[in-house]
């Protein structure tokens, strides 16, 4: 038996801390939000593999603070040792070490009160004394061949390009927690990412501090995820039981193929939870199909001793003490902001829409007869073509008036009488046609509503039985002898656990055995069911979401089945009535927006948007 060394202990909790550039920015951001600063600046080179350089306002640190910064366990962030109330990001001491044990480091600080800097360097785990040196108020860190003394590890880094793009996410997940904060990013040639702090204080009141907070949030979120998700964000706030959740989601048809647009935030820290995604995708899961997966952007107040943040040296995973009460707040507050929503639908349905009606970009009308050697190339770069001086004299010899006749064609003819009716106020309009038997057509004050009858209708029922199954309960289905299902024994021992949750959706059975349980009833919507596939499906689910959906998602879906074969048919024709009716009904309905799969149910296009398609803006 042998004492390792210490530069080998510093090397082997690295690979903990430190296991890719995005790591080591997560952790220098991290301690200079914890320094104070307004503004934060990081520059990277060749994905962060040759430079990582991070500059902050902050409070800075003074000689004797920056030769103590670099050793193990270090840190000014527990004050009474209180490993329960912690109020900063990081708290382990390990960062600063670990980055100097697999890399070139060097620490330049300068608080604010002082009148010079101080510089060391650390390389490889072998630190330097400090140096006086230049730097305004503040810190900057600069990391320079990352894992040149643990070469094995370039080994298992991505692309320069990938590492760069997971640099970047984490600094935006950093900055959605924090919009008081100004954050820079650049590679050295040009500025990938620039965000300015949010300006003025929050109010006095909690009233006013919770619009602005989220006035804020929602401009930082916007400038990060785009203008759509703003366009189409729903605001949730709820809490329970001492713990606070506040946010954005997108609405149902603002949705993506991947969970890459979910933010999920701890008490300010940027997590990665399973048991905060399984909710999410649970309060999301009657209104997505399941490839399909919605935006949001969530942050949780727990109080201290109700979560355990020194899980992982990571730190991107929490335990919470009421893992149930947070699951439920979190599918509650979701939903409760859909309803809220009522027939709303994403923006980019139109935004999708009219680009179905523009032609393809690159795409050039037809060449008139005769000049199609003049019309070749003439396209400018805003794609309508640039017409030369002979096609604009024959254009307008092909639009002149014939010469027997005195006036224009359109000037001979009278108008026709006005046979449109004026639109009453709401907010899916008056029908005023049913095209091809499947969409109703309905004017608005400012446009038109294109509706697909059949979705619209199908989440109409939809919804109406899934009232009637809250208010009668699930309805289930006495086996006359209980199926005995056997399963593997921590799998039984989940599903046991679970057992009260999963008899209120209509699924009642009790342990035989070690390796099996006895079903005893059914839901009686399911019908003849595979006991033993729902029951795994069941008990997998609870391993890795925490969350039983299989049994939700089967109830959801044959209600689904049930609503699609009772609603109306397409092809179906309707009169004025009955399509006025659906479209009151769909206004009064929430979720409406969207059938069962995350489609939408209509479409609306402004008056300034079919003018555009006609040349009119």
């Amino acid at each position: 038996m042998r004492r390792l060394p210490e530069t080998l202990v510093n090397r082997i909790a690295a690979g903990e801390v430190i296991e890719r550039p995005a790591a080591a920015v997560k952790e220098l951001v991290e301690n200079a939000l914890d320094a104070g600063a307004g503004r934060i600046e990081v520059l990277l080179r060749d994905g962060g593999r040759a430079l990582i350089a991070v500059t902050d306002d902050g409070c800075g640190m003074t000689r004797e603070d920056l030769e103590m910064a670099v050793e193990r366990h270090v840190t000014s962030k527990l004050p009474d040792d209180d490993l329960v109330h912690i109020r900063s990001l990081g708290f382990r001491g390990e960062a600063l070490p670990s980055i100097g044990a697999v890399a070139r480091l060097t620490l330049t600080s300068r608080p604010a009160d002082a009148s010079e800097a101080w510089s060391l360097t650390v390389e490889g785990g072998r630190q330097t004394s400090p140096r006086p040196a230049a730097q305004p108020p503040g810190t900057r860190v600069e990391v320079r061949d990352l894992f040149y003394a643990t070469p094995a590890r370039l080994k298992f880094l991505k692309s320069p390009r990938a590492e760069l793009q997971a640099c970047r996410d984490t600094l935006t997940r950093l900055a959605m927690a924090n919009p008081e904060v100004g954050f820079t990013l650049g590679d050295g040639e040009k500025t990938l990412l620039r965000l300015e702090p949010a300006a003025g204080d929050l109010g006095t009141t909690a009233e006013l501090q919770g619009d602005r907070l989220l006035s804020t949030r929602l401009k930082r979120l916007g400038a990060l995820l785009g203008k759509d998700f703003a366009d189409n964000a729903l605001a949730v706030e709820a809490e329970r039981e001492g713990i606070r959740l506040t946010g954005l989601i997108g609405v149902p048809t603002f949705n993506r193929a991947t969970a890459q647009h979910q933010y999920l935030f701890v008490n300010g820290r940027p997590v990665r939870d399973r048991l905060l995604l399984g909710a999410l995708r649970g309060a999301f899961a009657d209104f997505l199909a399941r490839d399909r997966h919605p935006v949001a952007a969530l942050f949780l107040d727990v109080p201290a001793e109700a979560v355990d943040v020194n899980v992982h040296p990571a730190k991107a995973e929490v335990r919470f003490r009421e893992a149930g009460v947070v699951r439920g707040l979190i599918v509650g507050g979701c939903r409760h902001a859909l309803a809220e929503a009522g027939h709303r639908a994403s923006t980019s349905v139109a935004q999708a829409a009219l680009g179905a009606f523009r032609p393809e970009a690159g795409s050039a009308p037809a060449a008139p007869y005769g000049n199609r050697s003049a019309w070749s190339g003439a396209q400018a770069t805003s794609g309508q073509p640039i017409y030369g001086q002979g096609l604009r004299e024959t254009a307008a010899q092909y639009h002149a008036p014939l010469p027997d006749l005195q006036d224009a064609p359109a000037a001979r003819h009278e108008a026709a009488p006005e046979t449109s009716q004026p639109a009453p106020d709401y907010p899916l309009g008056a029908a005023r046609a049913q095209l091809h038997g499947t969409y109703v057509v309905a004017q608005t004050q400012d446009g038109i509503v294109i509706v697909d009858q059949h979705a619209a209708h199908e989440r109409l029922v939809h919804e109406r039985m899934k009232r009637q199954l809250a208010d009668g309960g699930v309805k289930t289905q006495l086996l006359l002898i209980p199926e005995v299902v056997e399963l593997e024994e921590p799998a039984v021992e989940r599903l046991l656990a679970r057992a009260p949750e999963l008899g209120e959706l209509g699924l009642v059975f009790e342990a035989f055995g070690p390796g099996a349980v006895a079903v005893r009833e059914t839901p009686a919507l399911l019908g003849q069911t595979n006991l033993q596939g729902l029951l795994r499906d069941l008990a997998d689910e609870l391993a890795e979401w925490d969350q039983a959906l299989s049994l939700k998602e089967r109830l959801e879906e044959v209600c689904g089945t049930m609503a699609c074969h009772g609603s109306v048919r397409a092809g179906r024709q309707l009169n004025a009535e009955e399509m006025n009716a659906l479209l009151r009904q769909m206004e009064a309905t929430p979720h409406s927006g969207q059938c069962n799969h995350g489609r939408p149910t209509y479409v609306e296009l402004k008056l300034a948007d079919i003018e555009k398609l006609f040349g009119r803006r």
